[in-house]
């Protein structure tokens, strides 16, 4: 990955030497292929009219999904009624398809960013869901079979979890979305139907609204797959309830996806913050990851040079994890390695020393010691033996043994479960015994 980028683009090359080693080392895998053997994706948002050199380099070759910016949104492809500009979108969809990489497309409906035809017109309510449906439906369908995740309905709720009264609230009231979501379906079967907004990320006024909204599309049959949460997040402020928040959504049935992340700070950025910033990418990646039915993570850009952020929060700023120069900034590290390959301690291993300590007619009492020989922490272990004569346990100890004919097994219990490296522990039993009392001639441990 480092050489298509030095051979792409000098300036990139020489903001890598420059970087400390465990930065540039953190490049060697695309975050793509580390996001992919998590079985999630990484993905960012682009604008169709950069994709070139080496902005289009580092796309490409990073990120496994990418989502228009605003080639997609209403006002974009249907400036006036019924007339299309599909140029910019097509763009990214070609892009995406020549890279490997899946779209999310964004958005079919979304109370901003509309044209001026239908935030000006007087609708009746059929004519308004109407003109909708049939918004939907061309988008939708020119992409069919091309686009993976939809943001169908965006950003639907106001801060305090009630329907936001846009031109489609305030006319069809909640109804519209369910509409919007089986029209969706109908153009694009094959296609996951989202419904996506901002500040849902921790539990709380808005996500309990989104929540609530989400359980009664469900109950009405509306074909909705999953939630995106946008999570435009401020410096040291990553939401503690985001995991708790993304799977209780995902307890409904329906998949999760962080959608729009950036983390914003105070400029001019700080090694001090840059690194906080690292330790936040990280933790939201995390939260991702904890939760078996999120999709992925998308950031909202990835460099500083074509941020949102900048223009609608003066003074903030180096909100992605690249900066204006297409290097990777600390935030790429923490991003790599929260999706580093989980490695498992090697396990330990056990040898197992078996010893009759005291003998009498009839009966006998043998103490067995468990000794972890591994490099790891045994967390739990089970001795097997088999008896050599007709001895039988009639009372056992610091382990938990059942005999079955000959064959016997004890188990740890939950004080002695975990043995450090070269460590051990013991177990005892008493046993009864006729003719003969010999020592098993091998005990095996796991």
């Amino acid at each position: 990955m480092l050489r298509r980028l030095i051979a792409a683009t000098a300036l990139l090359a020489a903001a890598l030497t420059a970087l400390p080693a465990t930065t540039a080392s953190a490049a060697d895998t695309p975050l793509r292929d580390l996001a992919a053997a998590r079985g999630v994706y990484l993905g960012t948002a682009v604008t169709s009219g950069r994709l070139t050199g080496g902005y289009a380099d580092v796309a490409g070759a990073q990120f496994g999904s990418v989502t228009p910016g605003n080639e997609m949104k209403w006002g974009s492809v249907e400036p006036t009624r019924g007339t299309f500009d599909w140029t910019g979108a097509d763009r990214v969809v070609a892009f995406a398809e020549a890279h490997g990489q899946r779209v999310r497309g964004h958005t079919l409906v979304w109370h901003s960013q509309l044209p001026s035809w239908v935030t000006d017109g007087t609708w009746t309510a059929d004519r308004l869901r109407t003109l909708m449906t049939d918004h939907v439906t061309a988008e939708a369908s020119r992409y069919k079979g091309r686009v993976d995740h939809w943001d169908v309905v965006n950003e639907p709720l106001n801060d305090d979890g009630t329907l936001r009264r846009s031109v489609f609230g305030a006319t069809l009231g909640e109804s519209y979305i369910a509409d919007a979501f089986r029209a969706a379906r109908a153009a694009d079967p094959a296609a996951k139907l989202y419904l996506n907004d901002y500040s849902t990320d921790a539990v709380g006024a808005k996500s309990d609204g989104m929540y609530a909204l989400v359980k009664r599309l469900l109950a009405q049959g509306v074909p909705i797959d999953g939630v995106g949460f946008q999570a435009h997040l401020v410096l040291g402020r990553v939401p503690d309830s985001l995991e708790t928040n993304l799977r209780r959504f995902a307890d409904l049935g329906v998949d999760v996806a962080i959608t729009e992340l950036d983390i914003r700070m105070t400029l001019p950025a700080t090694d001090a913050q840059l690194d906080r910033q690292k330790a936040d990418y990280a933790a939201v990646v995390r939260s991702c990851l904890a939760v078996t039915r999120c999709a992925g993570v998308t950031v909202w850009g990835f460099t500083d040079s074509d941020s949102w952020i900048p223009d609608f929060f003066p003074g903030q700023g180096a909100a992605t994890p690249y900066d204006e120069n297409l290097a990777p900034k600390p935030a790429y590290a923490g991003i790599a390695g929260a999706l580093a390959p989980v490695t498992p301690p090697n396990p330990g291993v056990c040898s197992v020393t078996y010893a009759v300590t005291s003998q009498w007619t009839g009966g006998f009492t043998a103490q067995v010691t468990v000794r972890n020989t591994g490099t790891a922490p045994l967390n739990g272990w089970t001795v097997r033996w088999t008896q050599p004569a007709e001895q039988r346990v009639t009372q056992a100890w610091n382990a938990t043994v059942a005999q079955t004919g000959a064959e016997v097994t004890a188990t740890h219990l939950s004080s002695n479960a975990t043995i450090a490296p070269g460590g051990s522990t013991a177990f005892g039993f008493n046993g009864a015994w006729t003719g003969t009392n010999p020592a098993p001639a091998s005990l095996t441990c796991a």
